[in-house]
């Protein structure tokens, strides 16, 4: 916990006035790409940091209650702000059906599983225009039609800025029920059975029960994260909401940055969104792929060489370690004789 407060405070201290510094409004954007991924990475890591289950499904929740909030506001006229949490609730509920079959999957099967889902569901929405007179355009998507102005209540800002420090409290919000979690008993269960499934379950533990909690906590979280994006584009659409890009994403930048850890994802979606962005914007358009490719290589050498994902190092960098200082004292008294 020292080491995640000595690295998250600077970092929560530069977000918090990054706007204020640079008044640029595309780094402003950028900037709050970057803490939504942060969000959905964080989000994401209830299931595979804790349970040691790797979805590529997740972005089917955030699908979910991306639709279900623009449509609540287009059909009924009810606040995004609302809407949201709804969202989120409906897709909490479809992952626990979904959840319940796939646990009882290991390994890749649980993960290709994952996928099949996703993409069900993606290529349904794509080629359904409506559904009980409810429009959903297929793969047109749908559009937030704009209110006018600023609107608090319909999640609508002329400037970027509201949307940036919005993003920032609800990836404050994750890590803090992260944290909690941590925590909690159902934190210590969730290690336990990522540790030792059958040990867990002879101890008394539900390895389903308790993976179905986090399962439907992080569903609830990243449909929150779909909802939000939807109102920051005021656009959604299946492949846009709801692509296997998406999944990945999240899965990669948890898995640098450290799964199972509170600020890992974090630290994976600041290194690799960013380098994603520059050599797409720099490379892309020279050779077609070529930005993918260097993408590519980033990955790969963080991985090779970190693991345990990057915020390994910095923990140890950044924690006391009682031995190696009683080495360099007894080092340094040799020295002195």
């Amino acid at each position: 916990m020292r080491a995640t407060l000595t690295l998250g405070l600077p970092l929560l201290a530069g977000a918090l006035v990054l706007p204020f510094v640079v008044a640029d409004s595309y780094v402003v954007h950028s900037a709050a790409m970057v803490l939504y991924f942060a969000y959905m990475a964080s989000s994401w890591n209830f299931v595979c940091g804790y349970v040691g289950q790797v979805s590529l499904g997740h972005a089917a929740f955030s699908g979910i209650a991306g639709y279900a909030t623009v449509l609540l506001f287009t059909q009924a006229g009810l606040s995004p702000w609302v809407g949201m949490i709804l969202g989120g609730v409906l897709a909490a509920a479809v992952s626990v059906p979904v959840g319940y079959a796939t646990f009882r999957l290991k390994g890749p099967y649980f993960t290709l599983t994952t996928i099949a889902f996703a993409e069900i569901l993606r290529i349904w929405l794509e080629n359904t225009d409506d559904v009980l007179g409810i429009p959903l355009k297929g793969a047109q998507g749908l559009t937030v039609p704009p209110v006018g102005g600023t609107s608090f209540a319909a999640f609508q800002f002329d400037g970027k800025l509201p949307y940036y420090y919005i993003i920032l409290a609800l990836l404050l919000v994750v890590m803090a029920a992260t944290a909690l979690m941590e925590r909690s008993r159902l934190g210590f269960y969730l290690k336990a059975i990522r540790g030792n499934r059958d040990g867990a379950e002879a101890l008394g533990i539900d390895p389903t029960r308790y993976s179905l909690a986090a399962l439907a906590l992080s569903a609830f979280l990243t449909g929150i994260g779909g909802a939000y994006y939807a109102q920051l584009f005021r656009y959604i659409n299946p492949e846009r909401n709801m692509g296997i890009d998406l999944s990945i994403d999240m899965a990669v930048m948890t898995i640098v940055g450290g799964q199972g850890t509170i600020l890992g994802p974090t630290l994976g979606a600041l290194v690799l969104h960013p380098v994603g962005e520059l050599v797409r914007s720099s490379l892309g358009g020279q050779v077609l792929g070529l930005h993918l490719v260097i993408y590519g290589i980033v990955l790969m050498l963080a991985v090779l060489y970190f693991p345990k994902g990057i915020i390994a190092p910095l923990t140890r960098w950044l924690t006391p370690d009682p031995a190696r200082r009683a080495r360099a004292l007894k080092a340094k008294e040799a020295r002195g004789q």
